[in-house]
């Protein structure tokens, strides 16, 4: 209780709910299939990957590994750590829905014929309350990297090797299942690594503080 009372500002960033979703919902509505300037992009191989249901497991497993990292990263992890986590979560969505509003895009992927079995039925039902479009780059492959690497670099998990690599496997199998389901093409995916290159730059790699202290510099000696 004491850890969440002293962390309670990182659930502030959880707010981005309240933005992400009405911003993702409006452009499910708005852009669709029939509009004029929707950009179809399929390519030649996903056309080439089969379709597999079962890969709904993996795809559905989404929303916990999300939720689930979440929670750990608000309870364990460092203010730097967390920081660059939500971050990183909250701007690389961002920025794939603008590219979706400036770049209409959407899939003509979907399979005609789905199995009548369990893992059918759920993919009958995301189908239906998840439209193709808006699927570049791929939020699922884009938010699984990120969490991925978060968890990673996670100081309370360096000694949790089988956390680590699950988190790898897991990570590995969602992406997989995105074109598998025909969700997404291939493209979309490489658009979401792609995504997480460059925020991985901006959230890992650069050292603000030096940045800041050459600027100062500059200042002082101008």
């Amino acid at each position: 209780m004491k850890t969440l009372i002293k962390n309670s500002w990182r659930i502030l960033f959880g707010l981005y709910v309240f933005i992400y979703l009405p911003w993702f919902f409006y452009l499910e509505k708005t852009i669709t299939l029939d509009s004029p300037n929707i950009h179809i992009i399929d390519l030649p191989i996903d056309h080439v990957i089969p379709f597999c249901e079962y890969f709904i497991i993996p795809y559905v497993l989404w929303f916990f590994y999300i939720a689930a990292s979440c929670v750990y990263m608000v309870l364990k992890a460092s203010n730097s750590e967390f920081l660059k986590f939500a971050l990183s979560l909250i701007v690389g969505m961002s920025i794939a829905l603008l590219i979706c509003m400036i770049y209409p895009n959407g899939l003509t992927l979907r399979p005609d014929y789905i199995p009548d079995n369990f893992c059918g039925r759920m993919i009958s039902t995301l189908y239906s309350t998840d439209t193709s479009t808006n699927v570049f780059p791929s939020i699922h492959v884009y938010n699984s990297l990120a969490v991925h690497i978060a968890l990673n670099k996670c100081e309370s998990l360096k000694k949790y090797k089988v956390v680590r690599y699950s988190s790898l496997v897991l990570c590995i199998l969602i992406c997989m299942s995105t074109v598998f389901l025909k969700q997404h093409s291939v493209l979309d995916v490489i658009g979401g690594f792609a995504l997480m290159m460059v925020m991985y730059l901006l959230c890992y790699v650069v050292d603000y503080n030096r940045l800041f202290k050459r600027s100062e510099k500059k200042i002082e000696t101008a």
